[in-house]
């Protein structure tokens, strides 16, 4: 991909949607950067299943939801997410269901656009918001409230939110928020240097290209996919863990797109967050179940490589 000066935006019909997804996200960002720099033991909390759960992926999951409702009051809301309640209702989570309340509530004070402090119980209802089953048809969100893996967010490395609206089965529209990612390739439309800028935002609609900016509120930068043809000249990029890649695959497919470029294997996160200039050519050959909140996230990313219409 690559980065342009443009800064204007085309009109389309998620044009109020775009605009709440990439609010509710940067609110979310803000809330997990907190948590990050702050982190405690008691901050980690085991799910039944046995994988680690944050207050930043609660806290996230909710500030998501209702934003999205407060901003779309008058459409029916449909959220696919990740978690519900019932481990915070549980004995012994009073503490931690107490911290989450607290970080959603400063949060929203901070940003200012709103006049609202949640109590426990609108917390937990905010997060079941997220119980949706989707479907093929109607309207429906579907969000990853902290893409991480193993370890990342607690060891302060990289993450992100990411969200997507399916209409009819379709995605239309998208926003990664990445907290985490420095913006040193990418200048601002005043064509100074982004050096030393931490946290950006893509966000994108059917149809329209694709956007980024940092998360401080700056005006977007167009981005677009590379122009590089050639697969030969092209980057080879690929997950280093097996149980995310099938490697063997993946050689064959560069070797009959005859990609000449030595591999370069990322982890789950570095894949999700590659800076525009560096995106040139990237196999991913997923043994993932696809669920529906999975396949939204997936194609979203396929949705932020677009290239406008003509």
């Amino acid at each position: 991909m690559s980065s342009s000066s443009s800064s204007s935006s085309s009109s389309s019909r998620y044009d109020k949607e775009i605009a709440a997804a990439k609010k509710a996200a940067s609110l979310s960002a803000r809330l997990c950067q907190k948590v990050q720099k702050a982190l405690v033991q008691s901050d980690v909390q085991s799910k039944s299943d046995k994988s680690p759960v944050t207050i930043a992926d609660y806290g996230s999951q909710a500030l998501v939801s209702l934003f999205l409702n407060l901003e779309l009051s008058s459409e029916s809301f449909s959220l696919v997410a990740e978690e519900d309640s019932g481990d915070l209702r549980k004995d012994g989570a009073q503490e931690t269901l107490k911290r989450i309340t607290d970080l959603i509530n400063e949060t929203l004070s901070a940003d200012g656009s709103y006049t609202i402090q949640l109590s426990e119980e609108g917390v937990l209802a905010a997060i079941d918001s997220g119980k949706s089953e989707g479907g093929p048809s109607g309207r429906h969100w579907v969000l990853d409230p902290l893409m991480e893996l193993k370890g990342e967010f607690l060891r302060g490395d990289q993450y992100a939110i990411a969200l997507a609206l399916l209409d009819e089965g379709k995605v239309v529209l998208g926003v990664l928020a990445c907290p985490n990612l420095p913006l040193t390739s990418i200048c601002n439309l005043d064509g100074q240097s982004s050096e030393g800028q931490i946290g950006c935002l893509f966000s994108a609609v059917i149809g329209c290209g694709t956007e980024m900016q940092s998360l401080d509120g700056s005006p977007p930068t167009k981005i677009q996919v590379s122009s590089i043809e050639n697969p030969a000249e092209a980057a080879f990029f690929e997950s280093f863990e097996a149980a995310h890649s099938m490697h063997d695959l993946s050689s064959s497919i560069a070797e009959k797109l005859g990609v000449h470029a030595p591999q370069l294997e990322l982890t789950v996160r570095q894949n999700m967050v590659l800076l525009p200039e560096e995106m040139v050519l990237y196999i991913y050959a997923s043994r993932i179940k696809v669920t529906e909140r999975r396949y939204g996230i997936m194609q979203l990313v396929v949705l932020l490589s677009q290239k406008p219409e003509v």
